[in-house]
Protein backbone atom coordinates (compact mmCIF):
# COMPACT_ATOMS: atom_id res chain seq x y z
CA UNK A 1 0.00 0.00 0.00
CA UNK A 2 1.40 3.51 -1.03
CA UNK A 3 0.15 5.14 2.57
CA UNK A 4 0.60 2.75 5.04
CA UNK A 5 2.50 4.42 7.65
CA UNK A 6 2.04 0.75 9.68
CA UNK A 7 4.05 -0.42 7.11
CA UNK A 8 6.53 1.83 7.77
CA UNK A 9 6.97 0.96 11.33
CA UNK A 10 7.58 -2.35 10.89
CA UNK A 11 10.41 -1.95 8.20
CA UNK A 12 12.02 0.29 10.14
CA UNK A 13 12.20 -1.72 12.99
CA UNK A 14 13.28 -4.75 11.06
CA UNK A 15 16.58 -3.73 11.38
CA UNK A 16 18.71 -4.55 14.79
CA UNK A 17 20.62 -1.38 14.90
CA UNK A 18 17.40 0.94 14.27
CA UNK A 19 15.74 -1.28 17.31
CA UNK A 20 18.72 -0.16 19.49
CA UNK A 21 18.27 3.20 18.64
CA UNK A 22 14.82 2.97 19.58
CA UNK A 23 15.47 1.46 23.18
CA UNK A 24 18.21 4.08 23.97
CA UNK A 25 15.79 6.97 23.43
CA UNK A 26 13.01 5.17 25.56
CA UNK A 27 15.55 4.89 27.91
CA UNK A 28 17.13 8.68 27.91
CA UNK A 29 14.58 10.51 26.31
CA UNK A 30 17.18 11.85 23.74
CA UNK A 31 20.31 11.43 21.62
CA UNK A 32 23.05 12.47 18.90
CA UNK A 33 23.99 10.44 16.54
CA UNK A 34 27.66 10.90 17.63
CA UNK A 35 26.69 9.60 20.70
CA UNK A 36 25.23 6.37 20.00
CA UNK A 37 27.92 5.84 17.09
CA UNK A 38 30.45 4.65 19.47
CA UNK A 39 27.80 1.81 20.96
CA UNK A 40 26.81 0.79 17.64
CA UNK A 41 30.23 0.68 16.92
CA UNK A 42 29.53 2.32 13.34
CA UNK A 43 30.33 5.52 11.84
CA UNK A 44 27.98 8.88 13.00
CA UNK A 45 26.77 8.88 9.01
CA UNK A 46 25.41 5.50 9.64
CA UNK A 47 23.35 6.48 12.72
CA UNK A 48 22.18 9.47 10.70
CA UNK A 49 20.94 7.06 8.44
CA UNK A 50 19.27 4.63 10.66
CA UNK A 51 17.23 8.26 12.49
CA UNK A 52 16.67 9.16 8.81
CA UNK A 53 14.76 5.87 8.33
CA UNK A 54 13.40 5.93 12.04
CA UNK A 55 11.70 10.00 11.11
CA UNK A 56 10.29 8.12 7.87
CA UNK A 57 8.35 6.17 10.15
CA UNK A 58 7.43 9.02 12.00
CA UNK A 59 9.15 7.22 15.42
CA UNK A 60 12.00 9.91 15.83
CA UNK A 61 12.09 13.83 15.89
CA UNK A 62 15.01 16.28 16.13
CA UNK A 63 15.94 19.44 17.13
CA UNK A 64 19.20 21.29 16.51
CA UNK A 65 21.50 22.15 19.51
CA UNK A 66 24.56 24.18 18.40
CA UNK A 67 26.11 21.93 16.01
CA UNK A 68 24.52 18.77 17.22
CA UNK A 69 21.39 17.34 16.05
CA UNK A 70 19.49 15.68 19.03
CA UNK A 71 16.91 12.89 18.56
CA UNK A 72 13.63 11.89 20.24
CA UNK A 73 11.04 9.07 19.96
CA UNK A 74 7.76 9.90 19.37
CA UNK A 75 5.82 6.44 20.00
CA UNK A 76 2.35 7.62 18.82
CA UNK A 77 3.41 5.42 15.49
CA UNK A 78 3.87 2.48 17.75
CA UNK A 79 0.59 2.19 19.14
CA UNK A 80 -0.71 1.87 15.42
CA UNK A 81 1.18 -1.12 14.92
CA UNK A 82 0.51 -2.36 18.41
CA UNK A 83 -3.26 -2.15 17.61
CA UNK A 84 -2.41 -3.59 14.32
CA UNK A 85 -1.02 -6.92 16.23
CA UNK A 86 -3.57 -7.23 18.51
CA UNK A 87 -6.30 -6.96 15.88
CA UNK A 88 -4.49 -9.85 14.11
CA UNK A 89 -3.54 -11.70 17.46
CA UNK A 90 -7.08 -11.35 17.93
CA UNK A 91 -8.33 -13.06 15.01
CA UNK A 92 -6.24 -15.62 15.54
CA UNK A 93 -7.18 -16.76 18.66
CA UNK A 94 -10.88 -16.46 17.68
CA UNK A 95 -10.24 -18.71 14.90
CA UNK A 96 -8.34 -21.12 16.99
CA UNK A 97 -10.56 -21.40 19.60
CA UNK A 98 -12.98 -22.11 16.77
CA UNK A 99 -10.87 -24.94 15.44
CA UNK A 100 -10.32 -26.39 19.30
CA UNK A 101 -14.15 -25.91 20.12
CA UNK A 102 -14.61 -28.28 16.22
CA UNK A 103 -12.19 -30.54 16.90
CA UNK A 104 -13.51 -31.06 20.67
CA UNK A 105 -17.32 -31.70 19.15
CA UNK A 106 -15.94 -33.57 16.16
CA UNK A 107 -13.72 -35.86 17.96
CA UNK A 108 -16.86 -37.19 20.50
CA UNK A 109 -19.23 -37.57 17.25
CA UNK A 110 -16.70 -39.31 15.12
CA UNK A 111 -16.51 -42.97 17.46
CA UNK A 112 -12.92 -42.80 17.62
CA UNK A 113 -12.40 -45.46 15.05
CA UNK A 114 -11.19 -43.14 12.21
CA UNK A 115 -12.20 -43.67 8.48
CA UNK A 116 -11.32 -46.18 6.11
CA UNK A 117 -10.13 -45.85 2.49
CA UNK A 118 -11.10 -47.89 -0.18
CA UNK A 119 -14.30 -48.65 1.22
CA UNK A 120 -13.19 -52.12 2.37
CA UNK A 121 -12.69 -53.88 5.77
CA UNK A 122 -9.67 -55.79 6.22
Amino acid sequence: MPNDPTGRVFDALADPSRRYVVEALAERGTATATELASELQVSRQAVAKHFAALSDAGLVESRREGRETRYELTPQPLSGALDWMASVGGAWDARLAALRNHLTRGGSRSGGGGARRGGRSR
